[in-house]
């Protein structure tokens, strides 16, 4: 009896942290639907990228924290991503729901592809080609020979979709709830991908990639498939991005929009699916916060709050609330036993 009893109990422990994690998920989601509702349609705006940059930080994250592959270069399948939504658009017709998937599957391929050859490189080489990338993908879009598909230096305007079937919603609240809808359906998908063997042989390969081998994982499959998911999860937040903003240019796809992902995905917590999120608010706002604070060194005061993320929270956002609420479990476990 005496073993059987505190099985039960960790069970039910269990059992009960799942239910107050379902029902912390169904608050955050009757919040993110209110919101729309309560703050004006730029709010609404700023909020669609949001979710936006979550779902490339969630696909990063994927690659790095999970797979440990650095990439300074996400900002190109961000691009890509933006660039076959517009096109689809602007020269095709095609609906702006129909864009977003296509990008999606773009990215794969082309994660995929360049993943193979990546296979041979060392981290940091391989952080350098990625980086390689993102800094070349601008003047690849400003080509001569692709410009009548690209729009070249001027890019290509979007027109934003309105609310279908007559539902009385601004422009920016439908798109905003057609960006909640899918950022759910990625997330999902993404907890469902990494809680599960491909999940578990991602993390095996970046923390013992010889035993990972040993075992019969295939590394160079794995590590390329981390790489094509990665760069799809990108692609459908570009293909967002591009429809949020109306525009897209070669100019607007620097190399520092790959450094700022990266900035996301520490800041919100390596290996942590919440994370995203929360490195989503950071890129997004801080910004703007440090802006307010100083007009004439706004990018000071970014680093001043970077460094205090940093040096508070080594772990991330998400590591530093999960540290949080272990120390309150263990203290309502003591005065229970009390």
């Amino acid at each position: 009896m005496s073993a059987v009893a505190p099985a039960t109990n960790g069970a039910a422990a269990r059992a009960s942290d799942q239910r107050m994690r379902l029902l912390g998920l169904s608050l955050l989601l009757a919040v993110a639907c209110a919101l729309p509702f309560v703050v004006s349609n730029f709010r609404t705006f700023q909020l669609t990228l949001v979710l936006v940059y979550a779902i490339a930080l969630l696909g990063l994250n994927i690659l790095t924290g999970y797979n440990g592959q650095i990439s300074l270069g996400h900002g190109a399948f961000y691009a890509i991503g933006a660039y076959a939504a517009a096109i689809l658009m602007d020269k095709f017709g095609a609906p702006y729901w129909l864009t977003v998937p296509v990008a999606g599957l773009v990215c794969l391929a082309v994660g995929f592809l360049f993943g193979l050859p990546a296979l041979r490189l060392e981290p940091l080489y391989l952080a350098l080609a990625t980086f390689a990338l993102g800094v070349s993908m601008p003047h690849l879009l400003k080509y001569k020979y692709i410009e009548g598909w690209t729009g070249g230096v001027q890019g290509i305007v979007i027109v934003k979709p309105d609310a279908p079937f007559g539902v009385p919603l601004t422009p920016d609240q439908w798109l905003y709830f057609f960006t909640l809808a899918i950022t759910v359906a990625m997330f999902v998908l993404g907890w469902n991908l990494l809680r599960g063997r491909v999940g578990r042989a991602l993390v095996a390969i970046r923390d013992h990639p010889i035993a990972a081998s040993a075992m019969g994982i295939d590394t160079a499959l794995y590590k390329s498939l981390a790489f094509g998911v990665s760069a799809m999860y990108t692609g459908v937040a570009g293909a967002l991005g591009a429809i949020a903003v109306q525009f897209v240019a070669p100019d607007s796809f620097s190399a520092f929009l790959s450094i700022t992902f990266l900035v996301g995905v520490v800041v919100g917590g390596l290996a942590s699916i919440p994370g995203a999120l929360f490195g989503a608010f950071f890129i997004q706002f801080i910004p703007n916060i440090a802006d307010q604070i100083s007009k004439a060194a706004p990018w000071a005061i970014y680093g001043v709050f970077l460094i205090a993320f940093m040096f508070l929270m080594p772990a991330g956002i998400s590591g530093a609330l999960r540290l949080g609420w272990r120390r309150l479990a263990r203290r309502a476990a003591r005065r229970e036993r009390a």
